[in-house]
């Protein structure tokens, strides 16, 4: 699991933040159609594609780059989130992509990795609305950096 600085996630985050609102149209948000992955190459082993899931509403991991191997430890490509995460950590991404979801806005925030046993740990992650209609949010594209910093031990926070 590569461990990057805080500074240098904030950097890519605002990288990745610009290039996907460089694909709104107006006021519309860009669809999965719109993103050329080949503009973000450095970023593709921590970026992640979120299928939303509707009936009732839920998240399935659509694609996980192979550096997120090393930070759940298994291949998550295809998997919901009850089958990546314990409860807790479940309910906290399913609130946060919510939030994405229902907002039509990105979200960003930190969650601790205390869940896997690294409490010294943390992803500062993003969140990136994706709607092939320009209006309803359908897929998420993610970008995750684990940064080593000291953060309390009561497992996730948000942003």
């Amino acid at each position: 699991m590569q461990i990057g600085s805080p500074v240098s996630a904030v950097r890519a985050h605002e990288e990745l933040f610009s290039y996907w609102a460089s694909c709104r149209q107006g006021g519309r948000l860009p669809g999965r159609a719109s993103i050329q992955p080949d503009h973000f190459k450095r970023h593709l082993p921590t970026v992640s594609l979120i299928d939303v899931v509707q009936a009732p509403q839920d998240y399935r991991l659509r694609l996980a780059g192979t550096g997120l191997y090393g930070v759940y430890g298994r291949e998550i490509t295809g998997r919901r989130l009850e089958e990546v995460y314990n409860s807790a950590a479940a309910d906290y991404w399913r609130a946060e992509l919510d939030k994405v979801v229902e907002g039509r806005r990105p979200g960003v925030g930190v969650h601790n990795l205390s869940w896997r046993g690294a409490p010294h740990l943390s992803i500062l992650w993003l969140r990136l609305p994706l709607a092939s209609n320009g209006a309803d949010v359908d897929m998420i594209l993610g970008y995750d950096v684990v940064v080593g910093q000291q953060t309390a031990a009561s497992g996730i926070r948000a942003a």
